[in-house]
């Protein structure tokens, strides 16, 4: 039987929380532009980072104030009438690599035309971080399978870290040096109730719920359930899972919930109704939930800790399938077109 540390992706997912601590450190030193300077921000990447970019752009308004928007990469390349106007704009461009084609040349683009600064956080100090007025580089969040476990993660609390800053709100960045011990934790805590969710094959269909920044985390753990192991998945903010959605909820569904503190009544009401349908429900939370952070960090800045669970879920499912964790059915690792 092949050991669990055989692969890459497990061993990415449980020591994650290093590369937390890193990110916080790299942007606690960092010299950010001041916030008051851009009518807008522009949160940008492809596939996971773009996701990142969602949760990124919704946390960045709640916290500053003024407006941000994420978009894919090939968005703001392609179609950048869209997005961009004569606003002064700060562009924040996220890659694990450093060098998807996408995002680089949307950069490129961004910076001929002159509009603004460019923040990029990143794993690797590669093409597009040295296009960069403001350089973030995680280095401890580089991996070696095509799934972004680790490095989603270490990037996600480099922009949590960001946006607090940006925001004026130190105390915040200075709460967040819990966030490595506790993920420790909770990872050594559920790791055997993600496997079982995981490996329970009469599960045909999962769903992960999340309402403000937690959608763009529902989005990237749907991904990984998707590429991982090749099974149904979407993601929902929590009400709009009501407005048709729910018709597929059985016995063989499976339905996460990323419980906010604010919102939880409502949120924990939808879940609730999900079970009656005959769906296995599972919710993550601060505090009486399935899975339990218990952190007393304010919840803006703990978002990262909702993935690990969910991440070791897919992993389990992908090796009970006997699929390749590491290497996911037609993918590669850095995506580079001819454009």
């Amino acid at each position: 039987m092949t050991s669990m540390q055989n692969y890459a992706t497990y061993r990415e997912i449980k020591s994650q929380t290093e590369a937390w601590a890193q990110a916080i450190d790299v942007v606690r030193t960092a010299s950010l532009p001041d916030a008051r300077d851009y009518d807008q921000v522009v949160f940008t990447g492809c596939g996971s980072t773009y996701y990142l970019s969602l949760a990124a752009a919704a946390l960045y308004q709640e916290l500053t104030g003024r407006p941000a928007r994420a978009v894919p990469g090939g968005e703001l390349l392609f179609n950048s009438a869209t997005v961009l106007t004569n606003q002064k704009t700060l562009l924040v461009a996220v890659s694990r690599s450093g060098t998807t084609s996408e995002t680089v040349k949307a950069v490129e683009k961004f910076k001929a035309g002159k509009r603004g600064e460019v923040v990029v956080i990143s794993n690797y100090d590669e093409v597009l971080s040295r296009m960069a007025e403001v350089n973030i580089v995680v280095d401890k969040g580089q991996e070696e399978s095509v799934a972004q476990t680790r490095s989603y993660a270490s990037m996600f609390v480099a922009a949590t870290a960001f946006a607090a800053r940006m925001a004026g709100q130190t105390d915040l960045v200075d709460a967040m040096e819990k966030l490595p011990q506790v993920g420790h934790s909770v990872i050594g805590t559920y790791e055997t109730f993600a496997k079982e969710i995981g490996e329970n094959l009469s599960f045909d269909r999962f769903y992960f719920l999340g309402s403000g920044f937690r959608y763009g985390l529902a989005c990237e753990v749907n991904l990984k359930m998707k590429e991982m192991t090749l099974t149904h998945s979407e993601p929902f903010h929590f009400l709009e899972f009501r407005h048709g959605p729910m018709s597929m909820v059985n016995q063989n569904a499976v339905v996460l919930g990323m419980l906010s503190d604010v919102n939880r009544v409502h949120e924990a009401k939808v879940l609730a109704e999900m079970k009656t349908l005959g769906g296995t429900v599972v919710a993550l939370a601060e505090s009486e939930a399935d899975v339990v952070f218990e952190t007393n960090v304010p919840e803006s800045v703990r978002g990262v800790l909702y993935l690990p669970v969910l991440q070791l879920m897919a992993f389990y499912r992908s090796v009970t399938k006997g699929l390749n964790p590491d290497r996911p059915t037609n993918l590669t690792a850095v995506v580079k077109l001819d454009l």
